[in-house]
């Protein structure tokens, strides 16, 4: 079975602003680098969705509707409804990523 892969508004806006510090701090080539290969692992959602793993964080609260994968220190978190992979996030995972996570797919 061959999903889709669609992203949320909210993880496109993540996307652009990763791209924008990387090309910033490191230079265009290296955020055309990173973004290119977490954009080739989330397209290859397409496959195998269920490889990723449920958020520590939502299993703590009783939530596991979700799924990531990780380009670290980058995750990207996403959930599969139907046919459908919908990435909802791109975010470094440094971050306090149980606030996030709440504020983000919570609200």
């Amino acid at each position: 079975m061959s999903y889709r892969v669609l992203f949320a508004e909210d993880a496109e806006r993540d996307i652009e602003e990763l791209y924008r510090f990387i090309a910033g701090r490191d230079g265009v080539e290296t955020a055309e680098r990173i973004l290119g290969e977490i954009e080739t692992a989330c397209l290859g959602l397409d496959a195998l969705p269920e490889r990723g793993n449920i958020p520590k964080e939502l299993v703590s609260i009783g939530i596991s509707d979700y799924r990531e994968l990780h380009h670290k220190p980058w995750r990207v978190i996403y959930r599969i409804m139907d046919n459908d992979v919908v990435v909802y996030c791109v975010v470094d995972g440094r971050r306090d990523m149980q606030s996030f996570l709440e504020r983000r797919l919570l609200r």
